[in-house]
Formats: C-alpha cells, sequence, structure tokens
C-alpha cells in the first residue's frame, strides 16, 4: 500500500513525500462506556489509513482518497469547510489543531486504506489519528502531547462530522502498542498496557457487511439516554452509578432509559473482570463477559441487529470462548475469541450458516494487535 500511495503522489503532485499511517482498532471489552466516564480495553490492529504528505507552499490543502478516487481542495478558515464528508475529517483535524495553537499550513495528500469501512474498526479515528499526527510531525516538531491528538480526533467527530463519541477509538489510534491491549479510563485518560498474545486462541472478526452510519444514527440518542438517568441520579456520570442506584429511580425514569443505564454500569463492571482474568490467564472468564456484553448489547442497549445476533449464536452453537458485537453497532462485525482447535470448524459454519440465511458470506478479518499512529520509515 505504501508504495501504491507514494507512486499515486508522485504522479499527481509531482514531488517527494512523507508517508504515515494511524490503525484501525478492535475493543475486546468495553463497548459505549467511554463517553459514559467508564473503562475500555481497545488495542490498534494490522489494518491501517496511510497517507503520503507533503507542504506545498500555499494557504490550501489538496487531497486525493485513491479508494474514492475523489479528489478535494479547500483552505484552512472556518469559512472554507468542504461540502464532501470524507474531506471534513481532514479539514476537521486542521481546524481543531489551529485552534489549539497548532500550525497548519498548506500541503498535498493521497490517503488509502484497508481498514474495513462501516465495519466498526473506526476507520474514521484511523484517518483522523493518521492527519493529527502528521500534522503535528510537519509543523509543530511533536510539541503537540499524543492525549491531545486522540482528542483533535474527538473534537473532528464532535465539531465536523456529526458523531458525539467518546475517545475510545482515537485514543487507541495513536497510543496503540504492538502485542498490547490498553485499558483506558475515559475519565482521567489514564491507561495500563496489557500483554495480548494468549497461546491456543485466535482472535476473529465476522464482518456481517451491514454497513452502519453513525451519524444520524440511534448512537446519539444511546448517550441522550445516559445523560438523562445522570442528571437523574444527580452524578456526571454513569461512571459513579450502581445497579442500587438505579433500582432507587426506577419510577422517575423511561424503561428504555432504565435498560441502557443498567447494560452501561454492568460494562463497567466487566472491564475490570477481563482485565483481572488476562492476568491470570483465564479466558473463560474473558469469553463468558464478552457474551453478556453482546446480550446487553442486543436487549437493553439496543444496538445489535439480526445478522449481528444471528452470528452470536453461531459462535454458541461451535463452542468460541467469547463472542460479541464490536463497535458503535446496528451493523459491523463480531469479534471472537476462538480456540484454535475449533477455528476451522467455525469460520466454515459461519459461513455456510449465514449464506444460506442471509445470501452472502460474512467477510473474515483475522487481527493482530498492532502499534498505532507513526511516520512509515523507507
Amino acid at each position: 500500500m505504501k508504495e501504491q500511495i507514494k507512486a499515486q503522489f508522485k504522479q499527481r503532485f509531482g514531488t517527494d513525500c512523507v508517508v504515515y499511517a494511524s490503525a484501525g482498532r478492535i475493543n475486546l471489552i468495553g463497548e459505549h462506556t467511554d463517553y459514559n466516564g467508564g473503562f475500555v480495553f481497545p488495542g490498534a490492529i494490522d489494518k491501517y489509513i496511510m497517507a503520503a504528505i507533503n507542504i506545498n507552499g500555499t494557504d490550501k490543502v489538496r487531497v486525493y482518497s485513491m479508494d474514492m478516487d475523489a479528489y478535494c481542495e479547500f483552505g484552512l478558515n472556518e469559512e472554507d469547510a468542504p461540502q464532501e464528508q470524507w474531506a471534513r475529517y481532514i479539514f476537521g483535524v486542521c481546524r481543531e489543531t489551529i485552534k489549539r495553537g497548532g500550525i497548519v499550513k498548506g500541503f498535498d495528500t493521497v490517503f488509502a486504506g484497508n481498514v474495513p469501512l462501516g465495519a466498526g474498526l473506526s476507520s474514521s479515528a484511523a484517518l483522523e489519528s493518521c492527519f493529527a499526527f502528521a500534522l503535528n510531525d510537519m509543523f509543530n516538531d511533536n510539541k503537540i502531547d499524543k492525549f491531545e491528538l486522540a482528542k483533535i480526533g474527538q473534537s473532528t467527530e464532535h465539531n465536523y462530522c456529526g458523531v458525539n463519541c467518546g475517545i475510545m477509538d482515537q485514543f487507541a489510534s495513536v497510543f496503540g502498542k504492538k502485542d498490547c491491549l490498553m485499558r483506558l479510563d475515559c475519565r482521567s485518560l489514564e491507561h495500563e498496557y496489557f500483554p495480548f498474545h494468549p497461546e491456543g486462541y485466535k482472535l476473529v472478526l465476522l464482518n456481517s457487511k451491514v454497513k452502519h452510519e453513525l451519524v444520524d444514527s440511534p448512537y446519539n440518542k444511546r448517550r441522550e439516554s445516559c445523560e438523562r438517568v445522570a442528571a437523574t441520579l444527580g452524578v456526571e456520570t454513569l461512571r459513579d452509578a450502581s445497579y442500587t442506584m438505579l433500582a432507587d429511580v426506577r419510577d422517575k425514569i423511561s424503561d428504555e432509559d432504565y435498560r441502557r443505564a443498567r447494560y452501561v454500569i454492568g460494562e463497567k463492571q466487566r472491564v475490570l473482570d477481563v482485565c483481572d482474568a488476562l492476568e491470570r490467564g483465564d479466558y473463560e472468564t474473558v469469553g463468558r463477559c464478552m457474551f453478556e456484553t453482546h446480550d446487553g448489547l442486543s436487549r437493553d442497549y439496543e444496538v445489535s441487529c439480526e445478522e449481528l445476533d444471528y452470528l452470536n449464536d453461531v459462535a454458541r452453537e461451535c463452542g468460541v470462548t467469547g463472542s460479541r458485537i464490536m463497535g458503535g453497532g446496528f451493523g459491523g462485525c463480531t469479534i471472537n475469541l476462538v480456540k484454535e482447535d475449533r477455528y476451522d470448524n467455525f469460520i466454515a459454519t459461519a459461513k455456510e450458516k449465514f449464506n444460506a440465511k442471509y445470501g452472502h458470506e460474512p467477510e473474515v478479518i483475522n487481527v493482530i494487535i498492532s502499534d498505532g499512529a507513526h511516520k512509515v520509515e523507507d
């Protein structure tokens, strides 16, 4: 991919370039907890957004997306915002960097990626983190710290792309470390790396190919539910809530808001339980928590869909250790922790049954936990 991007850049802009990359991410456990001030447990993966960049000496940004075969040009002032949704991610990173006192000047760029779009692997955060890291390196001598780079990506989503997301996706894309998952406290932003190379198991994603679109989706409505319950409880976020506190206000909130909060409170504890289990090498507990998360996301939080529930059912039938919907929901992937001796049967069965029911096979995505944003060396 790097050589293709460099060749396209040379052809289009006629100059040399520097290549940067940032990763998509998986999240083993801790879904929809980030904007509730809770814990998440992500890791960067070996699927990247990669960009070739060179300063062009103007006040314009000239962008070509290889994957979409689309070109866009824009200035660096607020009124220069492009109409194209894909270009707004890059424009937003430029603007959020400038708002923080950073320097951004005109540049040319060609980018592409192999992070599956709409699959819950956070291709948008990978795109934001790639450009945030690049602008920091090219124009700001890497003086903007990595926490702020993650916040630049999050603010881009909020202010330019219409998704009121938490910090997890951008954090994972910036801070990812090979062979490690990260437990992130989304309130304090304290984080800890946990080695993750489970012997005898494979981590595999099954992409339902049901595309999710978080802009104007029920995603923002889920956040509003959680905020209403937190306000009723008199706490800042559901991070500070318990089942007992929730029961005490049961008659003051809607049934829907109650179920949303019940899921979040349970998920908060499951992240901690999984961390403890990993330190013991107890992957059966990890798997049990993954199934519990799926049940909560499907029944209480209602962000699953028929296809994802079906893949989860097939995983149970095949004796998979753990399986759940991953990402914002409304489509995308399941993440599956599978014993190696059950892997082949699980994949074959899932493909056959899903194809028979929905007319196409799920996409199989094996993932390796990898490094986050970085400059790609020649």
